[in-house]
């Protein structure tokens, strides 16, 4: 993010993450009441063929598999850089080499599944604050105004994709309210989805203030290793920590979340989902595709025009024919659900086009 922020400038950067948090996380409530709505386990897939019927579910199939696989590529991607960074000096192998040991070690724990994937996240959870803090307050002094670019027109839209695929969690929602066994918990799911989306929209705003005013036109793709001439090689490594911690999280979420899909919508055997949810992005990945910024920006834009329109129609008719009362009920007008729908689907055409 502070890398595509620092090409657009500052305030366009900001417009897309206050405009694009406030549509995520409409998204991710709307998702979360279609599941308080559904007596049965299912992912998205799941979810458009009970409401939608067979042309959703073929749809939705296509923009989870691409979009979690495309993510889990762009997480292994640069989850090479970080342990480059990290532990190069020690360990002589390459970036390619990394990002396979990276895979490798996240790929045991889809295995082991959601129990063990939910105590992973809370001890990443808190090292992330940890760390966050203690970066800023390393960066803070380094900060210049001279290296905040207000507005580049050549470079407006360049931010959309990546934006987008920061904020989409889409994966976490019904991961989430499966855990959560009473009443009293599922009551809590809307709060927590809120509060949850204000957070990283903070802590990603803030990250991007940091890196962007350090080291201005000089902010590198993976954001750290264009601040090493700034604030030194100590701190950047506490960075590089920071960076492994966020994408092993979302990498952990998303692959149980896939591997879940297979099992659940399309009953597919446990080692299959499993094998099919680990091995595709690395043979991906192995196969030369390698470009990440490309990779999310695609991926964030494209996937979330597709299941963000998919949940906006399943919303509307899960109100209607839900088999269970939910927990929590959303009043949002039709015309701003339409909107929303609207505004995906243009954005993700810009993308598209921008990268042909």
């Amino acid at each position: 993010m502070p890398y595509v922020v620092s090409k657009s400038g500052i305030l366009p950067g900001l417009v897309y993450f206050v405009a694009l948090g406030g549509v995520v996380l409409l998204l991710h409530l709307m998702f979360g009441e279609i599941a308080l709505r559904t007596q049965a386990k299912h992912r998205l897939i799941g979810y458009a063929n009970i409401y939608l019927g067979d042309w959703a579910k073929t749809v939705v199939t296509f923009s989870t598999v691409v979009g979690v696989v495309g993510a889990l590529l762009a997480y292994t991607i640069i989850a090479g850089d970080f342990l480059h960074l990290l532990l190069s000096s020690v360990v002589p192998l390459s970036v390619p080499a990394f990002s396979l040991l990276f895979w490798a070690a996240a790929s045991m724990f889809i295995v082991r599944g959601i129990q063990a994937i939910a105590k992973m996240e809370l001890f990443m959870s808190i090292a992330l604050f940890v760390v966050v803090g203690v970066i800023f307050l390393f960066a803070a002094p380094h900060v210049a105004l001279d290296n905040f670019v207000l507005f580049d027109s050549s470079a407006l839209f360049f931010p959309y994709g990546v934006v987008l695929f920061a904020f989409m969690g889409l994966a976490a929602v019904p991961e989430i309210a499966e855990l959560f066994k009473t009443k009293k918990e599922k009551r809590s799911l809307d709060n927590l989805i809120v509060w949850s989306s204000v957070i990283c929209g903070a802590l990603y705003v803030l990250f991007t203030l940091f890196v962007v005013g350090v080291s201005g036109s000089a902010t590198s793709t993976d954001a750290l290793s264009g601040l090493i001439p700034f604030l030194g090689e100590k701190v950047v490594l506490l960075g590089a920590i920071f960076g492994l911690i966020a994408i092993a999280a979302s990498f952990l979420v998303l692959g149980n979340y896939l591997k879940n899909s297979l099992r659940y919508d399309y009953k597919m055997p446990y080692g299959w989902a499993v094998a099919f949810t680990v091995f595709t992005p690395i043979m991906l990945f192995l196969f030369g595709l390698r470009e990440f910024i490309v990779v999310i920006g695609l991926v964030g834009a494209v996937i979330a025009a597709l299941e963000g329109s998919v949940i906006a129609l399943i919303f509307r008719k899960a109100q209607k024919r839900g088999d269970r009362i939910p927990e929590y009920q959303l009043r949002f007008p039709k015309p701003l659900v339409l909107l929303l729908v609207a505004l995906l689907v243009l954005g993700a055409v810009v993308e598209v086009v921008a990268h042909m």
